[in-house]
């Protein structure tokens, strides 16, 4: 936003420009630590999960702003880690099931291979679905 102000002591006239500070929530952590959303984790973890598949870079940041515009668009002071997660989870799930499955098991702290296989597993039925509907 652009005005037009006046000094009170001189009487000089001059412009300012304002712009709106789009802030994002504070993220709560498992351990309940809260600190600021950090975007660079939220970018590093998404580059993690899609290394060597092939995404370009404009995809992942294309995502890290659709991600960072839910958040603001939540309207919440906080969120919660879990929330965060999901939301790239729903976006690596539209993207590329290898890289969401990939972060999945971290996200979700994967213990052995049947939860892989059941991830893949629901992974499949939900593509299932999508093709029969």
């Amino acid at each position: 936003m652009r005005r037009r102000r006046e000094c009170q002591d001189c009487g000089e006239r001059f412009t300012t420009f304002e712009t709106a500070e789009l802030v994002l929530p504070r993220v709560i952590k498992s351990n309940s630590i809260r600190q600021p959303f950090d975007e660079d984790k939220l970018r590093n973890g998404i580059l993690r999960a899609i290394e060597k598949r092939p995404v370009s870079f404009e995809v992942v940041d294309a995502m890290v702003n659709r991600i960072c515009h839910e958040l603001r668009a939540m309207g919440e002071r906080e969120v919660k880690t879990r929330d965060v997660g999901e939301l790239v989870m729903d976006e690596l799930r539209r993207l590329d099931d290898v890289a969401y499955v990939r972060f999945a098991s971290v996200y979700r702290s994967f213990q052995d291979i049947e939860e892989f296989k059941a991830e893949i597993d629901r992974l499949r039925e939900s593509s299932k679905d999508k093709a029969d509907g």
